[in-house]
C-alpha cells in the first residue's frame, strides 16, 4: 500500500506534464505570441464573436476580422492588433476589405490609443467600406468621438505620425506618394501607449474582414507636421469637420 507521503511525489510528474501540455495548447490560441511586427491582439468593447488575425510573412500582409457595432460615440467595438510604444512614431499601410458588404461604414483603421479599454482616448485613421476616410479621435476616457474627414476617398495608403502631442494624417491616391491631408489632432498620450491595426464591422451581427498591406511602424516623419497650402477645415452641421480646398 502506498503511504500518504508517497502519493504527492508520484503525482508531481503528471502535474508537470499537464502544465507543459497547457502551455503548448495556449501557444496555438489566437492572441498568444507575435503577429508580424505586433505583439498582441485583443477584442475591445462588445463583439458577438471573437476576432481573428493572421500574418502572412511571404506577402507581409495582415488579415483581420471582427464584428462590433461601431467605433464611435463613447466606445470602440473592434478587434485590435497592437504593440506598446513610446516616443514619436509613425504607422503606415494600405487597407482593403474582403468581400462585398451592405455595411458602408465598416472600418479598417491604423490606430494610436492610450489603453485597451473600450472608451480609451485614441486617434485613428478610419477607412470606411464606402471609401470615406477620416481622422477620428476621442480626447478623454468615455468621451465622444469626433472626426475630420479627408478630401481623399478610398486612398491607396494612409499614415499617422505622432509628433509630440500632435497626430497628423497623410494620405495617397493610386500613383501618389503619401502627403499631408490637412487633418491633425492634439492629444497627449502617456507612455507607453498602443499602436496598431483595427477592424469593426459596424454591425455586431456581421463579421467583416480587412487586409492591411505595406504596414510600417517606425520613426515619425517631421514633414508630416508641415502646413498644407490651400487647404482649410470647415465645420459640418453634425459638428464634425472636413478638409476642403474651397
Amino acid at each position: 500500500m502506498e503511504s500518504g507521503v508517497d502519493l504527492p511525489m508520484k503525482k508531481t510528474p503528471l502535474l508537470a506534464l499537464g502544465f507543459l501540455v497547457l502551455l503548448s495548447a495556449c501557444s496555438l490560441v489566437p492572441g498568444w505570441g507575435a503577429i508580424g511586427t505586433f505583439t498582441g491582439e485583443t477584442d475591445v468593447g462588445t463583439v458577438s464573436r471573437p476576432g481573428t488575425a493572421a500574418y502572412d510573412a511571404a506577402t507581409g500582409t495582415y488579415t483581420i476580422g471582427s464584428s462590433g457595432a461601431n467605433m464611435w460615440f463613447a466606445e470602440d467595438d473592434m478587434h485590435f492588433v497592437w504593440k506598446k510604444v513610446s516616443g514619436d512614431i509613425s504607422i503606415a499601410g494600405s487597407i482593403a476589405f474582403l468581400g462585398q458588404s451592405k455595411q458602408g461604414h465598416r472600418k479598417g483603421c491604423l490606430m494610436i490609443r492610450q489603453s485597451l479599454d473600450k472608451g480609451s482616448p485614441m486617434v485613428d485613421v478610419a477607412v470606411h467600406g464606402d471609401g470615406l476616410t477620416s481622422l477620428q479621435f476621442r480626447a478623454e476616457p468615455g468621451g465622444p468621438t469626433k472626426e475630420i474627414q479627408s478630401m481623399t476617398a478610398s486612398p491607396s495608403s494612409v499614415r499617422l505620425d505622432k509628433i509630440g502631442d500632435d497626430v497628423f494624417l497623410s494620405v495617397a491616391s493610386p500613383g501618389e506618394i503619401l502627403h499631408g491631408s490637412g487633418a491633425s489632432f492634439h492629444l497627449h498620450f502617456s507612455e507607453p501607449y498602443y499602436v496598431g491595426l483595427a477592424v469593426s464591422a459596424h454591425d455586431n451581427a456581421a463579421f467583416e474582414t480587412a487586409v492591411f498591406s505595406n504596414v510600417e511602424v517606425g520613426a515619425a516623419f517631421a514633414a508630416a507636421a508641415l502646413p498644407v497650402p490651400g487647404l482649410r477645415i470647415i465645420t459640418l452641421p453634425s459638428g464634425d469637420r472636413r478638409v476642403t480646398d474651397r
